[in-house]
Formats: structure tokens, sequence, C-alpha cells
């Protein structure tokens, strides 16, 4: 029986996080003349309670989220701002569920005071608590069992990102007003800069009345919101309408999730696919392949190493990959900047007794650092199953069993850390034969004889062939943010390759 190749990484949870470009505007129209400035509310005279929106994804809905805003039990002049949002999509015939819920304490101007996050993605889940204390953020991240604490030194007043949406509507709406100010973000596990600008006050055809059309910038990224004079977003999008949310009932909302466990679209493979050809070889055959990749940001440029050249000219990139080079070739800038590469966290928990045990007992047999990546690999391969599961960290991977190629390389950049090989996760597209295309992929690369080597324990390539062509080198979701505007779909890949 012939099955198909090992499932891709589609970078579904950044996907759905990402806060991106806006929309075309020929579906938005001047309302005349805009409000001197919405009147602002209090916290205590909100003009809602709660809202629900459905969220679509390359047309497909796909989600819900649902925001309350209600006043603390505990403390008189402190509010509760609930929030949830939960998607559900199909990907390699596989039902795939996230579930994102946040329970921030503010102060009446929104500013943060203490947190319980709750994230779910396929069977493993992530906690974070946190509170401000004077001049210091202390967050607690637990997973599987492992605990991490983190201290962050506060110079401004800091908000929750559940706050985004409300912050500019506590200040009074008013076109040309801007607002800038930090937010903690617990998918991230940073704090970050969030800015805001009011563009203009519109009509539309895709809601009733006029809003505010209020630009978001965070992380690097945008997104629209038109936001009605009673504070709601009646509507939001990003990636240039690929991803809409806009307000729904709470039954509307929630009913698709009952609709989407009958959808059969695989609407995220489709989305990702960079069709592609090449003829008669297969990609672990490829040993050097040239591309053309057209990306419409020219800021965002692909990483440029021995084993990946790359040049930017007019919106394009041109590059040379290969799967090996030789120790002639190898001229590392930085030879002793491995440190960061060997340090524990919660994605890749190195220094954890299991992570270290398992990766001692697998290589003991092994007299050479290659030897022993060998071994992982090949033990990785042996032992855990290929399935579209999303994790969080490495342990999610040991204990669970199952993961798809982003686990399989959080698990064996921990077991490679542990032994003292300096190794990162890095993602980017890899083509497959069995698609007839590029599809995104998460491998690993490590340090190798005095050069970076990629190691792919999906496909259990030492090296790694050459049509694994990287985007972004890093293991976190703040690492993998440049990668939330990727190259176009319909990318030019010119294959002089297959040496």
């Amino acid at each position: 029986m012939i099955r198909p190749p090992p499932p891709y990484k589609a970078l579904l949870f950044l996907v759905l996080l990402m806060l991106c470009t806006g929309c075309s505007g020929r579906y938005f129209h001047d309302a005349g003349p805009a409000p001197p400035s919405a009147p602002p509310y209090s916290l205590s005279q909100w003009p809602y309670s709660e809202y629900w929106t459905g969220i679509v994804f390359n047309g497909a809905k796909i989600g819900f989220s649902f925001v309350a805003l209600s006043q603390s039990d505990n403390t008189v002049s402190d509010f509760v701002i609930e929030s949830e949002a939960v998607f559900r999509i199909r990907f390699l015939m596989m039902d795939k569920k996230i579930s994102l819920k946040s329970h921030d304490q503010v102060g009446a101007d929104l500013t943060l005071k203490r947190f319980v996050y709750d994230y779910v993605l396929d069977e493993s889940t992530l906690k974070l608590n946190g509170q401000v204390v004077d001049d210091r953020l202390e967050v607690e991240v637990i997973t599987r069992g492992q605990t991490l604490r983190e201290s962050f030194r506060l110079h401004q007043k800091l908000y929750p990102t559940s706050a985004v949406g409300l912050y500019p509507v506590l200040q009074g709406l008013g076109v040309g007003r801007t607002y800038s100010y930090s937010v903690y973000d617990g998918q991230t596990q940073t704090i970050t800069l969030v800015n805001q600008e009011v563009l203009a006050y519109e009509t539309s055809d895709l809601f009733e009345g006029a809003a505010f059309k209020v630009r978001t910038r965070l992380h690097g990224q945008e997104v629209l919101s038109w936001i009605d004079n009673q504070g709601r977003p009646v509507l939001e999008m990003s990636q240039g309408g690929l991803i809409i949310s806009f307000l729904e009932n709470k039954r509307t909302a929630q009913k698709y999730l009952t609709q989407a466990a009958l959808n059969k679209d695989e609407n995220l493979l489709n989305f990702s696919l960079i069709k592609a050809d090449l003829g008669e070889y297969a990609p672990e055959q490829v040993m050097s392949l040239d591309v053309v990749i057209s990306v419409p940001d020219s800021a965002f440029t692909l990483p440029n190493d021995e084993r990946q050249q790359c040049v930017l000219r007019a919106n394009s990139q041109y590059c040379r990959i290969r799967s090996a080079i030789s120790a002639n070739d190898s001229q590392e800038k930085n030879p002793q900047d491995h440190e960061r590469f060997l340090v524990s966290s919660i994605v890749i928990p190195s220094n954890h007794e299991h992570i270290r045990k398992t990766a001692a007992e697998i290589a003991s047999t092994a007299r050479t650092p290659f030897e022993q990546v060998r071994l992982l690999i090949d033990w990785i391969d042996q032992n855990i199953q290929q399935e579209p599961v999303d994790v969080f960290s490495a342990l999610d991977v040991l204990e669970g069993k199952k993961a798809e190629c982003q686990g399989h390389s959080y698990l064996y950049t921990a077991f490679a850390r542990s032994l003292g090989i300096p190794s990162r996760a890095v993602n980017g597209i890899v083509y497959s034969k069995f698609y007839q295309g590029f599809l995104y992929h998460t491998w690993s690369e490590s340090h190798l004889g005095g050069q970076w080597v990629a190691v792919d324990p999906t496909f259990v390539q030492l090296p790694a062939d050459a049509t694994h062509i990287k985007f972004i080198e890093g293991e976190s979701l703040s690492d993998l943010l440049p990668a939330a505007g990727p190259p176009d779909r319909q990318s030019s890949i010119a294959n002089r390759c297959c040496k």
C-alpha cells in the first residue's frame, strides 16, 4: 500500500492569529461629515455587555469569537474582560480545533492587573497566570507539568490584548485620532507596542449604518476595523480580506461548529499549496535548486547563509539552495554565537528530565555528534506517529507520541540541545511530489562539523534535500511573526535544479 507523504505544517496557529493588511476600497463609501468625536464611554456605562463575531478564512467560515465586559466581583473599581476565540478547520482529512480563552482583570482605564489564559491546540494545553506587581509583570507559563516563570520590567502602563478593541472607544473615536500603548500578548508571551489610527468615517455594503475605520498595528502587522457609534466592531479584515470577522448573534456564531464537522473542504491545504513541477526528480534526490519567489512585501527577505543564498531583485527573491556544503565553503559569520541555540524554553524544554534521559538513551552508542543526530531522527521516525496534530512544546510530542512536522522539529531540537548540539527550528516550504507543489513545513538545523546542517526529522533526512526553502528561524510564535505575510501563492518556482 502506498501512503501519502507525511503531513506538513501549514502554520495554522500563526495564520489564524495574524493581524495583517486591509481590503479593497470598492465596498466602502464616505459617510459624510463625521461626528467631531464619538462620545467616550466609561467602563461602568459601557454601551454593551458582550458581542459575538463569526470568522471566515479564505471564503469558508472557520470559527467565532466572544467578548464580554463586566464589573469585578472582588473590587468595585475593577472590571473583567472575558474573551474566547474558537476555530475549527479541516486539514489533511482531519478536524483541527483551536480554543483561546482569556480572563483579564483591568482597572477603570483598561490597564492590566491580573490575568488567566487557557489555550487548547488539538490535544495540547497551555495555561498562563500573571499579575502586575508594582513596576513588574510576573507571569507563570504551564504546559505538560512544566512551569516557566518570567518577569517583565514595566516602563509605562500595560494593557491586555483583549483591550485593543475597547481602547479607542474608551478614549473617544474621532477621525485623525491616534493611540499608542503597550500590551502583554499571551499568544507570543511578549510585551509589544500597539499603534492605532482612526482613518475615516464610512458606510459600507457589508454592514449597516456608519462606522469609524480604525487601523491597528501590532507585531508589525495590520488589521482594519470598522467600529460603530456603540463601540461594536461591525467588521474586521486582515490579509487583504482573506480573514474576515463580523457581528453575529450567539446562536448563529456557535452553530458553525456543527457545520464545520461536515465540511469536507481542505481550504487550508488548498490555500497554502504553491503549485510547481519538478518533473522526473524525486524531492529527496534534489541536491541543488534554483528558485525565484515573488515577495509582495520587499521588506521581507529570506535568510541568506552558505546553504541558501538569496538575492532580492524587484520584489522577487532569487535563491540557490544546496542540500549540503563542503567544509571549504563554510564561512560562518559568528562561529562562537551558539549558546542561545542550547537554551531550554517552554517550546524546547531541553533541560527537562524526560527529554534529557530519553535523548541520552537514544544516543548512547554514538561516537560523534553526527551519529547522535542520525540516531535521534531514526528514533523519532520509529516512535512518533505522523499525524496533523498541533502542539505547544516538545514534551507534548514525547508524551503524546504523535505530531506533525513542527512537533517533530520541536522534539528533535530539544533532544539535540540536551546533548550539547546547538540546534534550532526553521520554517519555510518544501516540495511534495504527492501534491505537486510546495507546502509550508518545519524542520531543524544543527551545528555539526563547523557548519549548520539542515535536519528533517519528519522525512528522516540528514542533510535535508534542497527543496527545503527556509523563510524563518526560531521556534516561538514571536519568531514566526515575519512570516505572516508569506511569499505570494503564485510564486514563480523556477527549477534549474536537481543535481
